[in-house]
């Protein structure tokens, strides 16, 4: 069976051959199944070439550049969180602390978003960071402006020391690629790059508590974001957040929008 469809000009030829490969009891519903799929892809790549359009050009090539290990390296303040990232991070603390409860936060950065949840006057606040300089630098003025508060700093890769931590009521996940093997590994064969932290934050989490992240999927999830979500949680919601990208951003996206996404369990 061939199928052909036209996008912006570009002409999509797909062949599938019967057999059992995509094979419901009914031919109706095995066309219908088809035809979905490819009118999807094609208003896909249509909305790209749109989205595009917006993108500024950065101040490196970041599919090319070699990231060095910045698990122990002193960062300056941009190359930490750069300004444009602030309305994503007030909306994820808006999200995970709906309960007010136990809350877990993956990158501590310059404590901007560590603040927006203090705001909420959550239960407790646990913070994971592995780099020596920013708790230096950043983490301790910023606790002492919070004596009365509940909050505990976990120093370390999360990925050797969750598993010591306690269940939480919500994950806060703002973190970056540490090296170019993470780079080339959750970024470039990624949906995005949360998703190797999704069975981790499913794991630690009460029942019904939240999970928070942002994705450079612009103002929808991809049927295979969708997928892996629901592999681990069972719901989500999105939140599209219109963005002032600059055009020297040093960060690794470039889309003028971007989505939060909340995970349930």
């Amino acid at each position: 069976m061939r199928r052909l469809r036209r996008a912006n000009g570009f002409e999509i030829n797909l062949e599938i051959t019967k057999e059992d490969f995509i094979n419901p009891p009914r031919d109706i519903q095995r066309s219908t199944v088809i035809n979905r799929a490819l009118k999807e892809f094609s208003l896909d790549i249509e909305a790209l070439d749109e989205v595009t359009k917006h993108f500024v050009p950065g101040t490196i090539d970041n599919q090319v550049r070699e990231i060095n290990d910045r698990t122990h390296t002193k960062l300056s303040d941009k190359e930490i969180m750069e300004d444009w990232q602030i309305p994503l991070m007030q909306k994820m603390a808006d999200v995970i602390c709906d309960t007010k409860g136990d809350i877990l936060e993956i990158g501590f950065g310059r404590g901007i978003s560590s603040d927006m949840i203090q705001k909420h006057n959550v239960k407790s606040h646990t913070i994971i960071e592995c780099n020596d300089e920013v708790i230096k630098d950043y983490f301790v003025d910023w606790k002492n402006n919070y004596p009365a508060s509940d909050i505990k700093m976990v120093k370390g890769l999360w990925q050797d020391v969750i598993d010591d931590l306690q269940l939480f009521d919500g994950i806060f996940f703002h973190t970056y690629p540490l090296n170019q093997e993470e780079y080339m590994k959750y970024v470039n064969e990624s949906i995005t790059f949360a998703e190797h932290f999704f069975p981790v934050a499913s794991e630690h989490l009460n029942k019904g508590g939240s999970f928070t992240y942002f994705s450079n999927e612009i103002d929808s999830l991809s049927r295979e974001h969708q997928r892996l979500l629901l592999k681990h949680f069972s719901s989500f919601q999105i939140q599209k957040i219109d963005l002032k990208m600059p055009t020297d951003v040093i960060d690794l996206w470039w889309a003028n929008s971007m989505i939060v996404v909340k995970a349930i369990k």
